[in-house]
């Protein structure tokens, strides 16, 4: 029931009145889906959040005449509904009317609920926060109360831009602020007369004169505070931002504060917000996904020889990345409290020359971190892939396990020995109760064709985690290993050396795939810890071509876990953790699992979108759709929820509070 309340906002009115009733009756009445699609699976999601699992769950197993049917239920349905129990049906279908018309005959169904859309679309709406007494209460209680030292950058002839980036400092809640405003000598004369008109002892005036680099490093000796940002001339910040930023100050210490930001429209309404991670180094690395707002201390200035007039068109960049490198005390507001101004017009050689300031200032980065790697372009202009060297050429050890299916086992080995550039690897399969003969006579023809490729058998009821830990203990020898499920294809010809270049990095734990359904929809692109109460795949069902949420799909990143259907990792780290928990999550969210107790344990998981494959997902084992499977499926979420409820309850730090936790597409909550 706590669930329910915390979750019942998200819900429609039928869900709501479905979930209600479930609750007060859960031993008299039976949950029956029906359907096919995203829709089905989103709406079973909502349930499975309020600690509701379905008795019973019909999809589109079977095929008949040409067409996709739900279930041999629907053609049979005393098999069913003549049971001495009564059922509420839920429908998600284009099939609705033939269903409903087969169900209306039976007694015991107390109600049936049809769905051929469900509107999650929320549309952003920037909301001012109001100044309440508790707010000013807790200004006068802050304990550091440190000035703070706005550097405003302005380039642009529009005084009514510039005007409403000032009035937003001076209207702060929190007034302890100065501004230094560095402005071009090339204005009209309506922005020579509102500067004239400025009369404020706390604003300074500075005007550019080679670059802004250099400007900014003179407005560093006329500002005093212990803390400074920059806004641009054309942007503004939102009321509360500065009492936000020294409230975190007041809670950390901390050394760098960055905050969410969205835009300014034409019409001056605000949209596209961007919600962004905490802090996370790899991605940083691909592209300056921090931005805007972000507060530094200013005596960090002083440390790094003030901004580098080299990279004039990408100085922030350059700054974030030296600054991270001098402190971990990074602090992320999950927050909106910056508005950056959608501006037309600007030229692509600006824009050309921004990519390659950007490309010279990670290549600077490594070699002050003493990091052997390239800096390449990605996927998409401004996003960078950082290509490690391979120290080595060590052994990998690929682990698939599997049950008979013999043309998914070749489909798997086939697609590695084909496309596989990185030689220096062994195969160990470990076959789970299989029976068909071809299964075997296949194991035999790689065995004989390949040295290394082995297979073993552990024959015991089907328990993932034990397979793997049995295979890694017995029989691994390689210094890296890669979890690879046999209904795996492999894309990516360099798959390997994708994923060994993070992998051999000592801070770094699990790394984790980009995966496709056979239809090029994206499978796994991550996963993102909250979403359904437990955890979800990122931009499940997106398109292959897609950048995904703030370029997310193209870019390598850190995630708080991946999937463990194609995983690498160092043995060491994998026995270190004592492997996958096969008392606890014999079957599902093991991954989930091994993966936050890694980051628990100081590692980082990555992301990269470089390892490609397709998965064709619960065609080996089946889909978790009869009651047995259920049960075990609620006590595995159950497990996961308590055992990992700190990190649940905070929320994923690789997400944002102000997405969503219904679905899988990072729109808002």
């Amino acid at each position: 029931m706590e669930n329910f309340k915390k979750c019942i906002n998200l819900l429609t009115k039928e869900c709501k009145e479905i979930i209600s009733y479930k609750l007060k009756n859960k031993e008299n009445s039976k949950l029956v889906f029906f359907g096919v699609s995203n829709l089905f699976q989103r709406l079973i999601y909502d349930f499975l959040r309020c600690d509701i699992y379905p008795d019973y769950i019909c999809d589109n197993d079977i095929k008949k005449h040409g067409k996709e049917v739900e279930s041999y239920i629907i053609h049979n349905p005393e098999i069913l509904f003549n049971k001495n129990e009564e059922f509420i049906v839920i429908i998600t279908s284009s099939f609705i009317d033939e269903i409903k018309s087969q169900l209306t005959k039976y007694y015991n169904i107390k109600a049936i609920y049809a769905y051929n859309e469900i509107n999650y679309n929320i549309k952003y709406q920037f909301i001012e926060q109001p100044l309440t007494k508790s707010v000013n209460h807790n200004i006068l209680n802050f304990k550091d109360k440190p000035l703070i030292s706005i550097i405003i950058l302005n380039y642009y002839e529009n005084e009514e831009w510039l005007k409403s980036a000032i009035n937003s400092i001076q209207n702060q809640w929190y007034k302890n602020w100065e501004i230094c405003l560095i402005s071009t000598s090339n204005i009209n004369n309506k922005m020579v007369e509102y500067l004239e008109s400025i009369n404020n002892k706390r604003i300074k005036y500075l005007e550019i004169k080679t670059d802004f680099s250099s400007t900014i490093n003179e407005a560093f000796k006329l500002v005093s505070g212990e803390y400074f940002t920059i806004v641009h001339g054309h942007d503004k910040i939102t009321n509360n931002a500065l009492y936000e930023v020294v409230k975190v100050i007041n809670e950390t210490k901390a050394d760098f504060i960055y905050s969410d930001e969205d835009k300014i429209n034409i019409d001056n309404t605000f949209c596209e917000p961007y919600f962004k991670p905490d802090f996370s180094p790899d991605t940083l690395l691909s592209y300056n996904y921090i931005k805007h707002l972000a507060i530094i201390k200013k005596s960090f200035i002083d440390m790094i020889d003030g901004y580098n007039s080299e990279f004039d068109g990408a100085f922030e960049y350059d700054l974030y990345l030296r600054i991270v490198e001098k402190t971990s005390n990074i602090q992320h507001i999950q927050k909106v409290l910056y508005h950056s101004r959608k501006i037309e017009n600007s030229t692509i050689n600006k824009f050309n020359n921004i990519l390659s300031s950007e490309k010279e200032i990670i290549r600077q980065a490594l070699n002050r971190r003493d990091i052997n790697a390239k800096v390449k372009d990605g996927k998409y202009p401004g996003i960078y892939k950082i290509e490690y060297i391979l120290d080595k050429q060590p052994l990998v050890s690929i682990i698939i396990p599997f049950k008979d299916k013999p043309e998914l086992l070749k489909m798997c080995i086939d697609s590695i020995l084909e496309k596989t550039t990185y030689q220096n690897f062994q195969i160990i399969g470990i076959s789970n109760n299989s029976k068909e003969e071809k299964v075997f006579n296949l194991m035999k023809k790689y065995e004989s064709k390949d040295k290394r490729i082995k297979f073993y058998e552990l024959n015991i009821p089907f328990n993932y985690s034990k397979i793997n830990n049995y295979a890694v203990n017995n029989y691994v020898t390689g210094e890296h290993i890669i979890l690879l499920n046999n209904d795996i294809k492999i894309i990516s010809s360099n798959w390997i050396e994708e994923m060994l270049m993070y992998s051999q990095r000592e801070e770094i734990g699990c790394v984790g795939a980009k995966l496709y359904y056979p239809d090029n929809k994206i499978q796994h692109a991550g996963v993102i810890l909250g979403i359904y109460g437990y955890a979800a795949y990122s931009h499940k069902y997106y398109n292959y071509n897609s950048n995904g949420y703030s370029f997310r799909l193209v870019s390598i990143q850190n995630m708080s876990a991946v999937t463990a259907a194609c995983l690498m990792i160092k043995t060491k780290i994998y026995k270190e953790l004592n492997g996958l928990d096969e008392i606890n999550l014999e079957v599902a969210f093991n991954d989930v699992d091994f993966c936050l107790r890694v980051q628990e344990n100081g590692y980082k998981n990555i992301f990269t979108p470089y390892c490609e494959a397709y998965h064709y997902e619960s065609i080996s084992r089946g889909k978790e759709n009869t009651p047995i499977k259920m049960n075990r499926f609620k006590k595995e979420v159950e497990y996961i929820k308590k055992r990992h409820s700190k990190i649940l309850g905070k929320g994923d730090p690789f997400y944002n509070q102000n997405l969503t936790l219904i679905r899988e597409d990072f729109s808002l909550k």
